[in-house]
């Protein structure tokens, strides 16, 4: 068995369409969004979902669009549309041409592409999302890696006596824009983690955006038992232990996928300290190879990982009691060739505080060369917060600079703004292009 869910048979003038829904370069594209409620406005203003609209329209409104030539002229110039912007060199090659740099691989606990694929809670999410679509245009060689929830974050209702209702809807993959990521043989890619006296089996799904190839786990594979598929349950939710396994999942099954993939990332991006576990994995991974001691690997990764922080209050940061720690990690850290408390004391303080809870936060930045806040205000304040990391430094010589949040704006701006700032600015005025 291959490919799990198929698309739905089209006719022949249509099956672009198909391609089309899989892409979400749509979710920047006005012509996309009026193409698409052509189809089916109905089922287009519910689910903002071209994957999902495609296999529920009718089979009489799709003759009809094979014989609408308004709307295969539509369809056509889309499709030309999205030939040239593939066909294009990124303001990355046109700027850098002697640029050799390699993958860079953007680790996030969330993902906030669109309303057609909820896996995201709010402001992380969103700036991740963003993230891939500006890499996307600028055609920087960038992959993402992030988990698939069976139920997403909780969408919000008000009941009669206004009062806020949570509600998880289910995601279904036959419904989302995705598809199986397949591995160097064709078959479909799973990725086994070994735990404690157990296997975990992780299904890999490939997400579309633009030039962007976005990997996401998710552990609801039958051959699990069914507390481990849940572990993908949803954002942000459950217990210390289940939280502490989504983020096994993110950095460790992340960087296997990278490794089944055959892609050798120059840069690691770490989305948060949710991620700071492909450090780990990249260590052991260079150890393995080069045959080198934990401190020497430490160091040659070292330079090749960048933090982004978000959180400005300490008590957002995540921490894991070291019990649980030796629990799902003791054989890699033993692989790593040094003691637990040893492994401990880069997400702690100091070595001096061996009751600690383990600090992902810490752990990153104590792997990653180099760390970030996301405004000139949050990176002073990540100064104060890691100051006791640094007791002897002055608070302005901590390693912690910031790169300002943006957005990317082709997916926020109206169809009218569009248009006027493409009639006076060009259309590549976001890539540099004016």
């Amino acid at each position: 068995m291959q490919q799990p869910y198929l698309p739905r048979s089209l006719p022949v003038e249509l099956e672009l369409l198909n391609e089309f829904a899989l892409d979400l370069r749509w979710t920047w594209s006005h012509a996309g969004d009026a193409l698409w409620q052509t189809i089916d406005p109905v089922i287009w203003e519910r689910t903002r979902n071209p994957w999902m609209l495609l296999q529920n329209v009718s089979k009489e409104r799709l003759e009809s669009l094979v014989k609408d030539q308004t709307f295969l002229s539509k369809l056509a110039a889309l499709k030309r549309e999205r030939s040239e912007y593939y066909s294009q060199e990124g303001w990355f090659q046109c700027e850098y041409p002697q640029c050799q740099l390699g993958t860079v691989a953007y680790f996030s606990m969330e993902y906030g592409l669109g309303e057609a694929l909820p896996i995201y809670a709010g402001g992380l999410g969103i700036l991740a999302g963003d993230l891939l679509k500006s890499a996307s245009d600028l055609n920087l060689p960038l992959v993402g890696i992030g988990l698939l929830y069976q139920q997403g974050y909780f969408r919000q209702m008000i009941d009669a006596q206004g009062a806020q209702q949570a509600f998880y809807p289910y995601n279904e993959p036959a419904t989302l824009p995705i598809r199986r990521a397949l591995d160097k043989q064709g078959n479909r890619l799973t990725i086994v983690l070994e735990l404690p006296a157990r296997e975990l089996f992780l299904r890999v799904w490939e997400v579309q955006v633009g030039r962007v190839s976005l990997y996401l786990l998710d552990s609801n594979d039958l051959m699990n038992s069914p507390v481990d598929q849940a572990i993908t349950a949803e954002l942000y939710g459950g217990s210390q232990e289940k939280r502490l396994l989504q983020e096994i999942v993110l950095g460790i099954g992340g960087w296997c996928v990278l490794e089944a993939l055959d892609i050798k990332p120059e840069i690691c991006h770490l989305n948060e300290g949710h991620a700071a576990f492909v450090a780990l994995e990249r260590i052991r991974a260079f150890q393995r190879e080069y045959k080198v001691t934990f401190e020497e690997a430490l160091w040659a990764t070292r330079a090749g990982n960048v933090f982004t922080t978000h959180t400005p209050v300490s008590a957002g940061f995540d921490r894991f009691n070291p019990d649980l720690i030796k629990q799902y990690l003791s054989e890699i850290i033993q692989s790593l060739g040094i003691s637990y408390e040893h492994f401990l004391a880069l997400g702690q303080t100091s070595a001096e505080h061996p009751d600690q809870s383990f600090n992902m936060t810490y752990f990153a930045l104590r792997t990653c060369a180099a760390a970030n806040g996301v405004s000139r205000l949050h990176g002073e304040v990540s100064q104060q917060l890691f100051h006791q990391l640094y007791p002897h430094w002055p608070i302005e010589e901590i390693p912690v600079g910031y790169v300002t949040n943006g957005v990317h704006v082709p997916t926020w701006d109206s169809s009218f703004s569009d248009a006027l700032w493409t009639r006076f600015c060009g259309k590549g005025r976001w890539a540099g292009k004016v």
